[in-house]
């Protein structure tokens, strides 16, 4: 064969070498561009919004390779639900290409309850927000303190800063409505008990304050009120008055104090 070729003029075994370059490059091209199927594209469907599983099948049986890449929880969304894909839906990727998608969690996970009591109303919905939790319903009573939370409740009953709860939960919320606009006298604790105290306060729109106990005192449910600030009578003798929305802070005692020397009865308020 070398004879063959040193036969030839030096230029036509120049072209001959270049030509048999070529070929040999262009088969190499050929075989690399059918082991790694270089052109060969799809478009991956969108699966956000669907199961799992049903997500799965789909990318595969069209040649994707699937991974889950997180887990987040999305109260919104259905249990393992896929909530974002990557690449994204319609997008033209290379065949053998791997989706990662981000599943919604099948059981919402525990956080801490915030303290919202004594924070605004706006104050709460931010807070609530950033815990994320909901707020389901607002109600109010009379209190000084106009749209400040006075309670926070969940499933009906009042709920302490630090108790878990599922991330989501709904969130009720009792605010101050503010102070009335008529005044009336204050009501005579004196000698009743405090829980008589309480339901008497409640149905006049007034709030229990500040408690303090004498020595002895074992039940304070049943002790008696012995003092009460603002007191139902002013040193000259008149009623003292007050409005819907404030509050009376009391002193109990284990026995039953006498009555006091003046009446201070009086009818309760009409209602707004």
């Amino acid at each position: 064969m070398f004879k063959f070729i040193t036969k030839r003029p030096l230029w036509q075994n120049i072209l001959f070498a270049i030509v048999l370059v070529i070929i040999i490059l262009f088969l190499f091209l050929q075989s690399l561009n059918l082991l790694t199927r270089h052109g060969d594209t799809l478009v991956i469907p969108t699966v956000t919004g669907k199961s799992f599983e049903e997500a799965k099948k789909i990318l595969e049986s069209q040649g994707f390779d699937v991974q889950i890449q997180d887990s987040v929880y999305n109260d919104t969304a259905k249990a393992l639900a896929v909530l974002r894909q990557f690449p994204e839906g319609e997008d033209i990727v290379k065949v053998n290409r791997t989706v990662y998608l981000t599943i919604n969690r099948a059981v919402a996970p525990e956080i801490e309850m915030p303290n919202l009591e004594g924070l605004t109303f706006r104050s709460a919905e931010i807070a609530l927000k950033q815990y994320n939790l909901k707020l389901q319903d607002t109600s109010y009573v009379r209190d000084m303190a106009k749209n400040a939370v006075l309670e926070q409740h969940y499933n009906g009953k009042r709920i302490k800063p630090g108790t878990r709860l599922p991330m989501g939960s709904g969130i009720s919320l009792v605010l101050g409505s503010g102070l009335g606009n008529e005044e009336f006298p204050v009501p005579d604790l004196i000698g009743k008990t405090y829980t008589e105290a309480r339901v008497l306060l409640e149905s006049y729109g007034l709030n229990l304050g500040a408690t303090a106990f004498e020595p002895g005192v074992a039940d304070s449910a049943n002790a008696y009120i012995h003092e009460q600030q603002p007191d139902a009578v002013l040193p000259d003798g008149r009623m003292n008055m007050i409005r819907q929305g404030q509050v009376i802070n009391v002193r109990l005692q284990a026995q039953r104090p006498p009555p006091r020397a003046v009446d201070t009865t009086s009818p309760a308020p009409q209602q707004p």
